[in-house]
């Protein structure tokens, strides 16, 4: 449609039915045209719908599989379409294929009968009540001093978003008890709960949703020492510690990042050293200074007890010949006077620590055989030379270059010059073996020679 000659024609006169024949227009489209304001563009038809999908016939494929998981993410599907059935599209056009189809096979599964799928209850909490627990995984950030991964755990009172961190080389479960001891003690108390995740270090196994979950033990004893409720969440739903979720990506961004570290005191004390620093800052949730939320959020915990309790792991070991006991990878020593070969040892485990026990089999005591500091590389030998008093060290043993034993006998031992043919002679045992001397005669007539001066 030429609207430039609408105007023109209009312009020169021409009536409004004399340009709509001469165009082939109806009259009301030409007076519409002319009678706007400025230049009109018309809407062009829509081509959704006009041009072939390159997912198409592929979209059976992908329905399928989207019916045996519905959230199978477009990504995925994308990359199993391309190497499985040679798909050239772009990863978008799957993405948006998938965006338009997964309602409907949701809605044919039965699937959207809950209308609150994918949203969550958004909770604040009163001044401590609550600290979140998270682990991360900081991967081989000291593998250059021998280290081959170091984990960070976190602590965050989410009232007020205060912050604790420390590093470990372990997650075993007297380590994760030990760093909530650090934890209390950094922000002066403990919280009426604490909330975690599924892990093994605290509950003992898992359960289906709606039924309660078993806790181990230590864990408990250790709660009801600090005088704090233990939650569990639910399988699946981080949203429920988002607070410590983003803590651990704030610590590597902030605290880690580009910096080098040649030990995890050195990672302890960045965190330390930046605490100031987030504590002046102004959180954009809650609008206040974190410093001074955090003094309410302190103001409110439960005070410490008079002796922190310590969780200590216990494992069973078996004493090599070599009085070692190999716990982690590392071999530490025990005393060669109180074991035997192959004899059961219990190892106890704290922070920083290896106590190994003698099982008292006939009375069931047992009694402290070694203590060590915990190794931090692994592989290392952690020996105490005394547990090896009494045992064969090779002291005795000699060597010699003599060909024949002693009880062949020995010349009596003749002076040699140096650098005489008697010096190389006398490295042998043959060489110093006792013979008779004769006259060169009867070697000849042994042989059979004629005799000198004899016709």
């Amino acid at each position: 449609m030429d609207l430039r000659r609408f105007r023109v024609l209009h312009e020169a006169g021409v009536s409004i039915n004399a340009i709509a024949r001469e165009t082939g227009h109806d009259w009301r489209t030409v007076k519409k045209y002319l009678s706007a304001e400025g230049a009109v563009v018309p809407k062009a038809p829509p081509r959704k719908g006009t041009q072939p999908r390159k997912i198409a016939k592929l979209a059976p494929v992908v329905d399928a599989w989207l019916r045996g998981d519905i959230e199978l993410k477009a990504a995925v599907i994308h990359e199993r379409l391309v190497d499985q059935y040679g798909f050239d599209g772009h990863y978008q056009r799957v993405k948006m294929y998938v965006a338009e189809v997964r309602p409907r096979i949701r809605a044919e599964l039965g699937l959207d009968d809950d209308k609150l799928f994918g949203l969550h209850r958004r909770f604040e909490v009163v001044p401590g009540g609550q600290a979140q627990v998270d682990w991360g995984d900081e991967g081989g950030i000291l593998a250059h001093v021998g280290i081959a991964k170091v984990y960070s755990f976190h602590m965050v009172l989410p009232y007020a978003r205060d912050p604790f961190c420390c590093f470990t080389i372990s997650q075993d479960l007297a380590t994760f008890f030990d760093c909530h001891r650090r934890a209390f003690e950094h922000f002066g108390g403990a919280s009426a709960t604490v909330v975690y995740d599924r892990t093994k270090t605290v509950v003992k196994r898992h359960v289906g949703p709606g039924k309660a979950v078993p806790l181990r033990p230590e864990a408990v004893a250790f709660a009801s020492s600090y005088g704090f409720d233990i939650d569990v969440l639910a399988a699946y739903r981080p949203q429920g510690k988002g607070r410590v979720e983003r803590q651990v990506d704030i610590v590597r961004d902030h605290v880690l990042a580009g910096r080098p570290f040649g030990s995890v005191t050195q990672m302890d004390t960045a965190f330390q050293g930046w605490v100031p620093i987030r504590r002046r800052q102004v959180h954009r949730t809650h609008g206040e200074v974190i410093g001074e939320r955090a003094a309410k959020d302190r103001a409110a915990l439960i005070p410490l007890p008079e002796h922190p309790y310590r969780v200590v792991e216990r494992h069973l070991r078996r004493a090599g010949k070599d009085c070692l006991v190999s716990f982690e990878g590392s071999l530490y020593s025990v005393p060669a006077r109180h074991i035997r070969p192959g004899q059961q040892v219990e190892v106890r485990v704290a922070q920083g620590e290896i106590a190994i026990h003698h099982l008292d089999e006939a009375t069931g005591g047992d009694s402290l055989l070694a203590r060590y500091q915990r190794a931090d590389v692994r592989g290392s030998w952690v020996v105490d030379e005394a547990h090896w008093d009494g045992l064969a060290d090779g002291h005795t043993r000699s060597v010699t270059t003599a060909d024949e034993p002693d009880h062949l006998g020995r010349p009596d031992a003749v002076e040699v010059q140096p650098g005489s043919l008697d010096v190389l002679l006398a490295r042998t045992a043959v060489a110093r073996i006792p013979v008779s001397r004769r006259p060169l005669a009867d070697y000849d007539l042994a042989a059979g020679l004629p005799m000198p001066g004899v016709n």
